[in-house]
């Protein structure tokens, strides 16, 4: 088979999966969708280490990893301009999404990418501790080490109840 075929035969097999362990990592499907196609661009213009590859839905996954963190620090730059005004943007809706899954992806945006990173590929791409740790190419105790922190970040996050006060001394209270 030529290298055009099994990029197809790839994009046909693996395309779904990695847009949404991607939207999982970026919040947003659209973005997702972008650094996914730019990851099969990636390939196709430049396919001999794709072929090579032992796992080619590995390469495509850490290649689109790639993509959605240099994409995420254009956008850190961009929000910032946002946030010192010398940038003006209008609310965006997310149509075709429910409220459970526009809560987690929020929730997820607000851990620190490397938490996020191995939360959404061991939770959400169903990759073993060992597979998280080969793509982000660090240890299995700091995969296991972010996963618990994710795991306890999120249940804050997505918890229906308020949180409880904290007596700190008598009469005195901490939210």
């Amino acid at each position: 088979m030529d290298a055009e075929g099994s990029v197809r035969q790839a994009y046909e097999a693996y395309y779904r999966r990695l847009v949404i362990q991607v939207s999982g990592l970026v919040g947003d499907l659209a973005e997702a969708e972008d650094a996914v196609h730019e990851a099969f661009a990636r390939v196709l213009a430049s396919p001999r280490s794709f072929l090579r590859a032992d796992d080619a839905e590995r390469w495509l996954r850490v290649a689109a990893l790639n993509v959605a963190r240099s994409r995420y620090r254009r956008r850190w730059l961009f929000d910032r301009l946002v946030r010192s005004g010398r940038v003006e943007v209008a609310p965006a809706a997310v149509p075709g999404l429910s409220g459970d899954r526009v809560a987690l992806l929020t929730a997820l945006r607000r851990l620190a990418p490397p938490t996020r990173e191995a939360v959404v590929l061991h939770h959400l791409a169903d990759l073993s501790v060992a597979e998280v740790a080969v793509t982000l190419g660090v240890p299995e105790g700091t995969v296991k080490a972010r996963l618990t922190r994710g795991r306890a970040a999120l249940a804050r996050y997505l918890s229906d109840e308020e949180p409880a006060p904290v007596v700190l001394a008598e009469g005195v209270r901490h939210a």
